[in-house]
């Protein structure tokens, strides 16, 4: 199985519109951090995690011509709003491209979005637009996709829910404030874990840095990566201040995860 991340920052990205601090600055390129989403690889099936404003130039980046599936977390647009970019993924289908997530973020996106969901809604010949077909999952129930089962974990953020995903030996969670014990249980025995770490300082509804360690530590995955980072935190300081074991993510990385 490989993981790569295609974004790890927050909502803003890095560098942030308008600021001029050291890490939006910095040469560093692993200080670069586009909106948070991932993929996820496994004997040629291709699962992409959200669809982040930048997905197209993401996919691009990673060589990728082609997702299964995509599976979403929740609906804010940092997570959402590069779902037209779909259309490239679509149109070389036999059908509709499958997306699955919570029910209410996909009603939501049906919403925002009816002309991918509605199959009523034809383009003009000679045009073309993306085309999803909405499967609803339930926290706890595993979804058979392909040859993997995808299990999603409901964790709170704010006033809503969002799922992460257990596939195998990952897991991946963003947006989390908090790990229930439901989540700890669907993730006992995971290899690899994925934890949002926004600041260092408490938020109402993101981990914390020293929260996701902690977090990360109940689960006891042998390696933790850390995403959905802020121009806070330069990579090389957060890198040097965690155990070896739990490793901030960023763009482009690919994680290769034995089956």
């Amino acid at each position: 199985m490989r993981l790569t991340f295609l974004g790890t920052g927050t909502s803003f990205g890095v560098p942030q519109v308008g600021c001029g601090c050291a890490v939006c600055r910095s040469s560093d390129p692993r200080d670069r951090r586009t909106r948070v989403g991932a993929l996820v690889e496994s004997g040629g099936l291709r699962l992409l995690i959200d669809t982040p404003p930048e997905l197209r130039l993401q996919l691009l980046s990673a060589d990728v011509d082609r997702v299964d599936a995509v599976l979403y977390t929740h609906e804010h647009a940092d997570h959402t709003h590069g779902i037209d970019d779909l259309r490239a993924i679509s149109v070389r289908r036999d059908g509709a491209l499958p997306l699955y997530g919570p029910p209410e973020t996909l009603d939501a996106l049906a919403h925002r979005f009816p002309y991918i969901f509605d199959p009523a809604m034809k383009p003009l010949a000679g045009t073309s637009k993306p085309e999803g077909f909405a499967h609803p999952l339930q926290p706890g129930v595993p979804a058979r996709i392909g040859h993997l089962d995808v299990t999603p974990v409901e964790v709170p953020h704010g006033r809503m829910r969002v799922y992460g995903y257990r596939i195998g030996p990952l897991a991946y969670v963003t947006d989390a404030k908090l790990l229930p014990d439901a989540a700890l249980a669907t993730l006992a025995g995971v290899e690899v874990l994925v934890l949002n770490a926004l600041f260092r300082t408490p938020h109402p509804t993101h981990l914390s840095i020293g929260e996701a360690a902690e977090a990360a530590s109940r689960v006891g995955a042998a390696r933790t990566f850390l995403t959905h980072l802020t121009h806070q935190t330069a990579h090389a300081d957060l890198e040097a201040a965690l155990p070896p074991n739990i490793r901030p993510a960023y763009d482009g990385l690919v994680v290769e995860i034995p089956e």
